[in-house]
């Protein structure tokens, strides 16, 4: 076992001096991702500090009726609260689908925004991997990738996000709240999470030190939202492909239209291009498949993971169609 430092945390302030005070310090939550990358030797951080007992584990709406969610609080808490069980019902489905019971307990929704983008060789610290050594190549191109990216990849990492939660949270035009010592700022669920392009150890636009204190949501606003997973087993597995959406549908007219892709990038992918198709259109079948067709037309397929497309393509129709059919 290597050595580290261990600070509790119990004011934000105190956090954020303590990071500043050590470089190379990280911070732990739940742990369900760091630790496991701890154990693997992917993650050796000489300074922990937890950061689970911040007052930031609550659950509230806001004044203009939408929602702000506490970085601390769990996943499992998260998807049983009323307010988001009956407003945001994609975000409630997107963590139920995600990990396990267990892991769903512990992980937060900070953490859960914060868990390394990875594949097997990111993990393997006998292979090489442009995410943990820049520089060293991505084997994935070329080795094992049917579960990677199709969008958005580049030379340097084909690897995707893991997380379910993002990817509703991008349908749903979250925003991440974040502190640091020069203050607050807010940003995008979008804008939160980077494509790979030549740097890919860079998942996030966190910047050193900072924390992230909570997300927010804006009204619903007479919108349905749902998610869906496919995977290769029925529990306890990362998306092949995942869809999250949110729809407005009036006299048969589509009045709003939001989608969202995982398991296929390195990021959530937010589907504009599917978005455009939508806006305005009569919601049939045959638009929800132009749609579909819009974004996945930028899809890059590797040797193996071509199955990718075609199953984005069914699983965003059905999802569509089933939301068009609850107006």
């Amino acid at each position: 076992m290597k050595p580290f430092v261990y600070l509790r945390a119990d004011r934000t302030d105190q956090a954020l001096a303590a990071y500043a005070a050590h470089p190379g310090a990280q911070y732990i939550a739940g742990g369900t991702n760091l630790l496991d990358l701890m154990k693997l030797g992917v993650a050796d951080p000489p300074f922990l500090i937890d950061i689970s007992r911040l007052p930031l584990n609550g659950v509230e709406e806001t004044p203009e009726g939408g929602v702000r969610i506490g970085a601390t609080v769990r996943n499992s808490d998260l998807a049983a609260h009323p307010l988001v069980r009956t407003r945001y019902a994609a975000l409630s489905q997107a963590l139920l689908a995600g990990a396990s019971g267990q892991l769903r307990n512990a992980a937060t929704t900070g953490g859960n925004l914060l868990q390394r983008t990875r594949c097997p060789y990111f993990q393997d610290t006998s292979k090489p991997c442009n995410k943990r050594a820049p520089g060293t190549g991505c084997p994935a191109r070329e080795g094992v990738h049917r579960d990677l990216a199709v969008l958005g990849h580049s030379t340097r990492c084909v690897a995707t996000h893991p997380s379910d939660m993002a990817v509703a949270l991008a349908a749903l035009d979250a925003r991440v709240h974040l502190l640091g010592l020069d203050g607050e700022r807010d940003v995008t669920l979008t804008e939160f999470h980077r494509l790979p392009g030549d740097t890919p150890e860079r998942d996030t636009a966190v910047r050193p030190g900072e924390l992230v204190t909570a997300v927010t949501l804006p009204p619903p606003t007479g919108t349905r939202s749902a998610y869906r997973k496919a995977r290769d087993r029925a529990s306890y597995a990362f998306a092949l492909v995942s869809v999250a959406a949110s729809l407005t549908v009036e006299d048969g007219v589509i009045r709003h239209a939001a989608l969202a892709f995982g398991g296929v990038a390195h990021a959530p992918w937010r589907a504009a291009a599917a978005e455009e198709v939508l806006r305005g259109a009569r919601a049939t079948e045959e638009t929800w498949v132009r749609a579909a067709d819009a974004e996945l037309a930028a899809a890059e397929p590797l040797r193996d993971n071509a199955f990718k497309v075609p199953l984005a393509r069914g699983l965003a129709v059905r999802v569509l169609t089933d939301l068009a059919s609850r107006h």
